[in-house]
């Protein structure tokens, strides 16, 4: 096989971890299935069997929180009342401190609950079964408002801050977004200046859309900071500060007026120098980027949670209604139109379920690199979740449109999920980037290690071997058996000949592009799709395989969610992935390019209207 001399990317995300057990090079292996599904490679370790990191004791534990937090979402809150006050009720939120729901991952020595993170997954599924609003609230406060003192807090700053946080006394908020700075976080503008003495900073600044913004009283607020690099030079660098409201100088903006989630408070915050004391640093100096992605990666489970439980509550009603909805004389769960929207509804739902639990599991597992998984995750709830809801409201019909129903507000709430924490779009290419740098940094090792005389003779002729073999469409070898059950084998051969199909696809396009690579978004977005498809194939097949196993009264049903999701999602992958290499294909994304310079250069549509006029 021929070796390409062009250089091969360096991209512009941080990856730390290899696995080419060939070079000299590799600091440390990465775990992750998805960012070795790049490499076309299977590492199935955190996914299969399907994993669970509950002892007996804590699922019995977990079992009675769920009883009286679920009566209290039926019989207490009120989601209508909610969104009309544009506030949560006084009798929920009190009702809420005394569940302890604002600590739920804060341990007990410091007055929360001390969940794991699987079991704050299933409390917050129910939570978002019941009112998105509320749960945003809450997650604004605990998923990233305070995470950050979590993370990264020192003994002091915990015990300083969390008690009052966990009991609800104080309300935290994560402050990044600025008008110039979105998913860009590193163009922010806010700024901290240390003091002459070295005892505080001076906060100036302004974030907008912050949740929790106008009721916070402790907030994680990002800013630049000047500091001393290697070389000597002074450089900007983001750094993270726990800041008070009582320091002054902190002000808030109204509530906005948002298409939903109206209960949850939405506000911009000012910060007019603000005198930060130097101990309140959070992360270190000059790491503020790192501790924001952290905490927005260790998040972004319980955002497929919570909407895992939203799409449960929907579903129901569109089951009752399709059974007891008679049109043209047969109830409409037996027309196939109904049918197919209710069996992907139920396929969406299992995906989403299963990449939640899979992910926290991880995380309570202490898997180390996870933020490939947390990202697809978000991307996958928050699209299947909008899905579900739109179909619902087309099984229910007019109903479904009627503010009675209900549903119209959930979908109203879902909106956002696409949107906030990373929108959607942002996440596809940061997936796509980090995995074919991972791919990259693998294909660069072996060609280092081609060269040199001191390389493992007989692991580069493996690691060529199963590349060549790729390369002419023979199977690398990998394979699932005893990790799948023997029912579900031909959905598994699927997925390992997806893995060989990402495998090849991604070195194609490194060694067509190299560098350039990175600015193929066209490309990039596709790939991504492709392993967002590959990772629920996986998922799914390891619970169905837990579900048969165990046999499981719903082990046949959950056989059929995983057949037909892998088969659909295969072939969705074969479609992405030749398409990346087609010309036919190539030449139209040249030409949205150019229907779309068109449009903007214009303000709007292009095309002659058919009057002329």
């Amino acid at each position: 096989m021929k070796w390409s001399p062009k250089p091969l990317p360096s991209l512009p995300c941080c990856v730390t971890h290899q696995r080419a057990g060939y070079s000299s090079d590799v600091e440390m292996e990465s775990t992750s299935f998805v960012r070795n599904i790049f490499n076309g490679q299977l590492v199935p370790d955190n996914v299969f069997p399907f994993p669970s990191a509950l002892t007996e004791e804590e699922t019995q534990s977990l079992r009675a929180l769920l009883d009286p937090c679920t009566r209290f979402f039926e019989e207490v809150n009120n989601p209508a009342a909610n969104e009309k006050l544009e506030s949560i009720e006084e009798a929920t939120l009190a009702g809420l401190k005394d569940l302890g729901a604002f600590g739920l991952q804060v341990p007990e020595e410091l007055g929360g609950t001390g969940l794991k993170n699987s079991q704050y997954a299933r409390i917050v599924e129910v939570v978002g079964l019941h009112d998105l609003g509320v749960g945003i609230s809450l997650g604004a406060h605990q998923s990233i408002g305070f995470k950050g003192i979590l993370l990264f807090g020192t003994p002091s700053q915990k015990e300083k801050y969390l008690p009052k946080l966990a009991s609800g006394e104080t309300v935290a908020a994560f402050c990044l977004t600025e008008p110039a700075s979105g998913s860009d976080a590193a163009s922010i503008r806010t700024v901290a200046d240390l003091s002459p003495c070295g005892k505080f900073y001076t906060l100036n600044g302004e974030k907008i859309w912050i949740s929790n913004g106008g009721i916070a009283e402790i907030f994680t607020v990002f800013a630049k900071t000047p500091i001393k690099v290697e070389t000597g030079e002074m450089k900007e660098r983001i750094s993270a500060f726990i800041v008070e409201r009582a320091f002054g100088g902190v002000t808030s903006g109204p509530p906005e007026k948002k298409m939903g989630i109206k209960c949850s408070n939405t506000a911009e915050v000012h910060f007019d120098n603000v005198k930060v004391p130097a101990e309140n640093l959070l992360g270190g100096l000059g790491k503020g980027f790192k501790v924001a992605m952290n905490i927005l990666n260790n998040g972004r489970f319980g955002m497929a949670s919570a909407l895992a439980g939203t799409m449960r509550g929907v579903i129901i009603k569109a089951a009752d209604h399709a059974a007891n909805r008679t049109q043209f004389g047969d109830k409409i769960s037996n027309y196939g139109a109904i049918q197919e929207k209710i069996a992907r509804m139920a396929m969406l739902h299992y995906v989403t379920e299963s990449m939640a639990y899979v992910l926290s599991a991880n995380m309570d597992m202490k898997v180390t690199d996870y933020k490939l998984e947390a990202a697809i995750s978000k991307i996958f709830a928050s699209e299947a979740a909008w899905h579900v809801t739109d179909e619902v409201i087309q099984v229910l019909g007019g109903m479904g449109y009627m503010q009675e129903a209900g549903i119209e507000k959930i979908m109203r709430d879902l909106r956002i999920f696409r949107i906030f924490e990373g929108t959607n779009d942002i996440l596809r290419l940061f997936v796509a980037l980090t995995g074919v740098q991972y791919a990259g940094g693998c294909l660069k090792n072996l060609q280092k290690s081609i060269m040199s005389p001191l390389g493992n003779v007989r692991a580069i002729l493996s690691e060529i071997g199963w590349r060549m073999k790729r390369k002419v469409g023979i199977s690398s070898g990998f394979s699932l058996r005893g990790l799948v059950h023997s029912d579900l084998d031909s959905s598994a051969v699927q997925l390992t000949k997806a893995v060989d199909l990402l495998g090849e696809a991604v070195e194609s396009l490194l060694l067509k592009f190299g560098t350039r690579l990175t600015d193929k978004q066209f490309h990039l977005k596709r790939v991504a799709d492709a392993v967002i498809d590959m990772y629920a194939m996986a998922v799914v097949l390891s619970r169905a395989s837990r579900a048969l196993s165990l046999k499981l009264a719903s082990a046949e049903h959950e056989k059929l969610l995983c057949w037909t999701w892998c088969h659909e999602a295969y072939e969705r992958v074969k479609a992405n992935l030749r398409a990346v290499k087609s010309s036919t294909w190539n030449q139209s994304c040249s030409n949205m390019k150019l229907i779309s310079h068109a449009v903007v250069q214009n303000k709007g549509v292009y095309a002659t209207h058919p009057f002329g006029f």
